[in-house]
């Protein structure tokens, strides 16, 4: 194995993740790009063996790129490191220890921290200890921030093995002009852009090396709508090739020439992950939230109606002041909207966020285990919060997965026979189903898609539907869904399906089978 000086490490939370920040660094290396590897792992595995990974490449520095999901295991993993070889020198950033820093064990176990985004100045901190000889005064070191246009992009450091089995992570530009307190980007003093032809450049050779999914990480890639139609006519113009987009949008931003543009992409090809967060106009207030509802409905009206964009967007629980009951309108407002996914979050306290004010205004109370969830406030407390954790899992495995549209919709309208009226609050039903699964399980982790249909059938005939209509129905969604799959047991005594053999073919997407990754394969289920 070769030795290197530089080892720049992460521990990515699966093996279809990849890590754009450290390809950043690498790029822009310059003269010590030979003397560096990216060495990825993920938070599975154990740090003793990685740090014997570590080890065999006899690196002088070893960097961490720490984010809120792998802290811990980063934690640990430099613990180990620096007991066994105390001469190497860690390094330590990335966006959870760039904020409270001083406050942090790691500080204990690295050698420097390097805080803000560290393009150049991670190169800068390697020439002085392996070129110049000279160690940083400071343990921690504060990043200027980097003149966008000179950064190197990474794009050409996604190996055939990226582009094959791992989502493909570019951007066009850094920053967010929006001061949403709960997230980190409110910290940004402004966007920058990349230089656009460059970026487009880099985006053509990626796509001639068979790169089909791209998903933009750029904050608001609506804000400037000059760019915005610039690179969906690009996409648009090779979009024949099969590909899938996913982008964030403002929701209340959404011109003429970008409607234009996204009524000509086919089904399949485009996703907008669009941040609504909360509907209460209090609530969005209190955490300097800015959105012009009226316009909000208006675009999402035009997507349902004249697109056919996968919309994606986004709640959070535990905001303050939000109660149990206002969420609820929320999120029957928003499902009224017409989004094919609602992602309801619990709120995180992410180090550095102006969230913190609030603490004891609203007596918000976190957890001090990762990913540091909201656990009570003086709106919500504990027992309601632990509920409406529940609510998002459930809601994900039944609503979000595309596995029971049926299920969800005889939920959302109560058209079919049950105790529900069309006038009761969807919220409110699914509420009372995940509290009916609640006590039918204690996690909701490993519950087989068979188990799922089988607690939905029930659940109807709990609720006043004959034994006959609820297996009609989850026939429907079990065995004529995404996939054809055999009748369950459950169901045998009702009916017979015919839904056996192979894969169903009825999907419109546009997206080869072959090309599908973990960011359309849910999308594909919403097209049947």
């Amino acid at each position: 194995m070769n030795q290197y000086d530089i080892l720049l490490c992460t521990l990515n939370s699966t093996y279809q993740h990849s890590s754009f920040g450290l390809r950043y660094l690498y790029a822009n290396l310059g003269e010590l790009q030979a003397r560096a590897f990216i060495l990825e792992s993920t938070i599975k595995e154990n740090p003793r063996n990685l740090v014997e990974k570590i080890l065999a490449y006899r690196p002088r520095i070893v960097g961490f790129s720490v984010y809120i999901w792998n802290t811990l295991e980063t934690l640990e993993t430099i613990m180990i490191l620096k007991k066994i070889s105390p001469e190497i020198i860690i390094v330590l950033g990335g966006p959870e220890i760039s904020y409270e820093t001083e406050t942090q064990e790691h500080l204990k176990w690295a050698d420097y921290v390097i805080k803000g985004e560290a393009d150049f100045s991670f190169r800068e901190f390697c020439l002085d200890i392996l070129v110049r000889d000279q160690k940083p005064a400071a343990q921690i070191i504060s990043s200027d921030l980097p003149d966008i246009k000179k950064i190197i992009m990474p794009y050409d450091l996604y190996s055939n093995d990226d582009i094959q089995n791992r989502v493909i992570y570019v951007e066009a530009s850094r920053g967010c002009p929006y001061k949403c307190e709960y997230c980190l980007s409110s910290l940004d003093k402004s966007v920058r852009s990349f230089d656009l032809d460059l970026f487009m450049a880099q985006m053509k050779t990626l796509m001639d090396r068979g790169v089909r999914t791209f998903k933009f990480v750029d904050r608001t890639f609506n804000l400037s709508p000059t760019t915005s139609t610039r690179i969906l006519q690009f996409f648009l113009d090779h979009i024949d090739l099969g590909l899938f987009l996913h982008f964030e949008l403002v929701p209340d931003r959404l011109p003429a020439e970008i409607r234009e543009l996204i009524c000509k992409f086919p089904s399949g090809s485009l996703q907008f992950e669009v941040g609504i967060q909360t509907l209460n106009p209090i609530v969005a207030q209190n955490v300097s939230r800015k959105n012009d509802l009226t316009k909000v409905r208006e675009n999402f009206k035009f997507i349902r109606e004249h697109t056919q964009v996968h919309t994606h967007a986004d709640l959070i629980v535990g905001l303050p002041g939000e109660t149990f009951e206002s969420f609820g309108r929320g999120f029957d407002e928003l499902a009224f909207y017409g989004p094919d996914e609602i992602q309801v979050g619990i709120l995180k306290r992410l180090k550095g966020t102006p969230i913190s004010r609030h603490e004891k205004t609203f007596k918000m109370v976190y957890s001090e285990a990762p990913p540091f969830q909201i656990i009570s406030t003086d709106t919500m407390d504990y027992v309601t919060l632990q509920k409406m954790n529940r609510f998002a899992k459930f809601w994900d495995l039944y609503a979000n997965s595309g596995e029971f549209k049926n299920f969800v919709e005889w939920l959302r309208t109560g058209k079919v026979a049950g105790t529900f009226s069309e006038t009761d609050s969807f919220f409110n039903k699914f509420f009372s189903f995940t509290e009916y699964l609640s006590g039918n399980f204690s996690d909701t982790h490993s519950l087989s898609l068979m188990t799922l249909a089988e607690k939905a059938w029930s659940f109807m005939i709990l609720q006043g539907a004959s034994e006959d209509e609820a297996a009609e129905l989850i026939e429907k969604d079990y065995c004529y869904g995404a996939k054809r799959r055999d009748t369950p047991p459950f169901l045998k005594k009702y009916r017979m399906s015919s839904g056996t053999g192979s894969a169903s073919t009825s999907t419109t997407a546009s997206i080869d089978a072959k090309n599908k990754n973990s960011l359309n394969s849910r999308q594909l289920k919403h097209l049947n």
